[in-house]
């Protein structure tokens, strides 16, 4: 059985705001996500080209760092994994803070984030 969680209102006027989640994916502004997906505060929500925690590379956080928040909060799936500081070394040396949870904890905290007004990204993997 599939549970989705809904958390806040559908939408935060002029942010991306993650109104459900559940193990199939997130629903941001009205579009169902059910692959590994980038929410930045603003812009554009992405796909993000991961489908497994080992197939993790530092690209894959160099995108995130582009967005150039002041924290990334990484969703490793339904168990809580932290990637090598290798991994991580894109985020890091923008000074870029980066925080690892579960993907339920990162949609939570992201949307707290979000609704105090910070430059946030959650990368959220969902393996297949």
């Amino acid at each position: 059985m599939t549970v989705a969680l809904k958390l806040h209102a559908e939408r935060i006027e002029g942010t991306n705001a993650i109104a459900r989640h559940g193990p199939d994916g997130v629903l941001v502004n009205g579009v169902q996500h059910t692959h590994s997906v980038v929410v930045p505060w603003a812009g554009l929500v992405t796909a993000w080209p991961v489908t497994r925690f080992d197939d993790l590379t530092a690209d894959h956080f160099k995108t995130l760092a582009e967005n150039a928040p002041e924290l990334v909060i990484f969703g490793s799936g339904a168990r809580l994994r932290f990637p090598s500081a290798g991994l991580l070394r894109p985020l890091i040396e923008r000074h870029i803070g980066v925080e690892t949870m579960d993907t339920a904890a990162a949609c939570r905290t992201y949307n707290v984030l979000l609704s105090e007004g910070r430059t946030v990204v959650v990368a959220l993997l969902f393996e297949r």
